[in-house]
């Protein structure tokens, strides 16, 4: 991985293939491997959507906290959260019950301000790539509006194949890069997992990042993880 440039932060976008997939585990393990190289590094959760309430009363989602947790530059909340909603669903469904409106604009503008405070910055998406984030923007126009190279998070269960290529697609289709894949092994009774992997390897043209295997309980500072070009 080639040092950036003075004053412009290296920038990723981690999407899914679905939700639940393993986006967070992938995009702290990537902060933590760049965090050997990196002075500051920040995470970012655009839109995040499900709180619980912390000590202080206040709500917190627990991916936001993750990133937090593993950045070593802090930030202020409206750059690396711009959007939290009280709801866990469909960020245009909980936006609209909590009387908001997401608008891709901001985000970019955050993303960007952000940026300019750290040599790394990993955004991590809601969601799968298509997830609604309004009636008119998805989470694949706020990728295209960033420009970012994408790392794919693949949760290895059955349909995942189908779920990957679409992804692809749909990646390839606004013009972004995959900067590399993350195989993040969901189902343990799930058969030809190795084919699985195989087959992904072949057909999704970019290096694989990581295969992880079945560890629910595994935190993600002790999963390796390769670090994207």
């Amino acid at each position: 991985m080639t040092a950036p440039a003075a004053g412009v932060a290296r920038g990723w976008f981690v999407t899914g293939t679905d939700t639940g997939v393993g986006k967070t585990r992938a995009s702290v393990a990537l902060l933590q491997a760049l965090r050997a190289r990196h002075a500051r590094c920040a995470g970012m959760k655009p839109v995040a959507a499900g709180t619980e309430a912390g000590e202080d009363g206040a709500g917190n989602n627990e991916d936001v906290l993750a990133l937090r947790a593993a950045s070593n530059v802090a930030v202020p909340a409206a750059l690396d959260n711009p959007v939290l909603l009280p709801d866990a669903m469909s960020p245009h469904i909980a936006a609209r019950r909590a009387g908001r409106r997401i608008e891709v604009d901001p985000l970019v503008a955050a993303y960007h301000a952000l940026a300019a405070q750290a040599d790394a910055v990993v955004v991590e998406g809601a969601g799968g790539f298509l997830v609604p984030l309004s009636d008119t923007a998805t989470g694949a126009d706020l990728a295209a509006a960033l420009a970012l190279p994408v790392i794919l998070v693949v949760g290895l269960r059955l349909g995942c194949l189908n779920h990957a290529l679409l992804t692809h697609e749909a990646i390839a289709h606004r013009g972004l890069r995959l900067a590399g894949w993350v195989a993040n092994r969901l189902d343990p009774a799930m058969p030809e997992q190795d084919a699985n992997v195989d087959y992904l390897r072949q057909r999704l043209g970019a290096p694989l990042l990581a295969d992880w295997p079945w560890q629910p309980g595994a935190h993600p500072c002790t999963l390796a993880l390769r670090l994207p070009d």
